[in-house]
């Protein structure tokens, strides 16, 4: 979310800090400026944890868990054209009979970020996930359109490709914007081709004004945020490999776990969600990110007459529940689930949780149908 953007630079010039710092220390040793076997030590110490800082910081944060989230993609594919040169990843699990839920992720990681409903969900749904353009195995746009209008006519092609039933749609942060913005483009589907909605961790608005410290953070979009997401697409290839000399060096899981989790989480769903981070083009997630600025469906909500279930981590900071409550307050069929303990990223740390208020939905959404 955007907020987040402000860690990111502050983690990435620690890094650099860091790494810079122990080049010089060792130069400086070299020349016999500094004098002393204890600057060489120094000098060492800071080289080698800026390359492998996670390795000891990671073990000491969290404990291994007995199910660690990996890299899940499936052999049932297809490969979507759009007419603004993107082509979209979508993968399929599950039974076909199965009722289908699409699941569009958040702004930064991919759709192997579903890995435990694909795990837990496709015994008996059909699991439909897809990598928004310009992440994951999805391309992006030539037109360099990362407006959620277009990710919304994106998702219409996935729902059209997904059978006969009617589907639900899961979103996830931006995701869940994708679908509230799909509600208002194609009116026409709720109820036929779309049976029901889920929306997880997100907002009706820009995310800035639902946001930890939203006030402070509005007053800084105009002249700090947007200056530095536009500097952020020019020094896209710099700042790629300044996330991951942060990741590398551990620091990036800072900003993971202050943005997404309780703290509850396993040493592999922590890493793994540093590593979905590190691996989204920074170029690609500025613009994404510019574009929720202009984000605002709270006129959509009351015209949303499917059956609605709002998922909220109960100390999310980077969409407050106070987001969801509103939503759950606007949207005439809706119900509220609150995973607590769980933050933005309750769908991985509470995944069991998760899971099972999701098939609670879904099977309903089927009777009721």
């Amino acid at each position: 979310m955007p907020f987040n953007f402000l860690l990111v630079w502050l983690v990435q010039l620690l890094s650099v800090g860091i790494l810079g710092g122990g080049i010089y220390i060792l130069y400086e040793w070299y020349e016999r400026e500094l004098v002393g076997t204890s600057y060489l030590v120094a000098g060492i110490v800071m080289v080698l944890w800026s390359f492998g800082g996670r390795f000891i910081s990671l073990p000491l944060l969290r404990r291994p868990g007995s199910d660690e989230p990996e890299f899940m993609r499936s052999q049932t594919v297809q490969r979507l054209s759009r007419p603004d040169g993107s082509v979209l990843q979508v993968e399929f699990f599950g039974p076909e009979d199965g009722q289908p839920i699409i699941f569009s992720h958040g702004w930064g990681p991919n759709s192997t970020v579903w890995y435990y409903v694909k795990r837990q969900l496709s015994d008996r749904f059909r699991v439909i996930v897809w990598d928004l353009p310009g992440l994951g195995k999805s391309t992006r746009p030539q037109n360099k359109d990362y407006s959620l209008e277009k990710y919304a006519r994106d998702l219409e092609a996935v729902v059209s490709i997904a059978g006969d039933k009617p589907v639900i749609l899961l979103g996830h942060s931006m995701g869940g914007m994708i679908n509230l913005t799909f509600c208002r483009l194609f009116p026409e589907h709720l109820g036929r081709r779309v049976a029901g909605l889920i929306l997880v961790d997100t907002t009706y608005t820009n995310p800035l004004k639902t946001c930890i410290f939203s006030g402070v953070v509005r007053k800084l979009q105009k002249p700090l945020l947007e200056p530095l997401l536009y500097l952020t697409i020019v020094l896209s290839p710099i700042l790629w490999l300044m996330t991951w000399l942060s990741y590398l060096n551990g620091s990036l899981y800072i900003t993971v776990e202050l943005s997404g989790f309780t703290g509850r989480e396993t040493r592999g769903q922590l890493n793994f969600a540093g590593l979905l981070s590190a691996l989204g083009s920074p170029g690609v997630l500025a613009r994404g990110t510019l574009a929720m600025f202009k984000f605002d469906e709270i006129e959509t909500l009351a015209n949303i007459h499917i059956p609605a279930l709002v998922v909220c981590g109960a100390s999310d900071i980077a969409t407050k529940p106070v987001a969801s409550d509103r939503m759950k307050a606007e949207l005439p069929h809706s119900q509220r689930v609150t995973i607590n303990p769980g933050g933005h990223m309750a769908l991985m740390e509470q995944n069991q949780q998760f899971s099972e208020a999701v098939s609670d939905f879904c099977a309903e959404c089927t009777v009721n149908h």
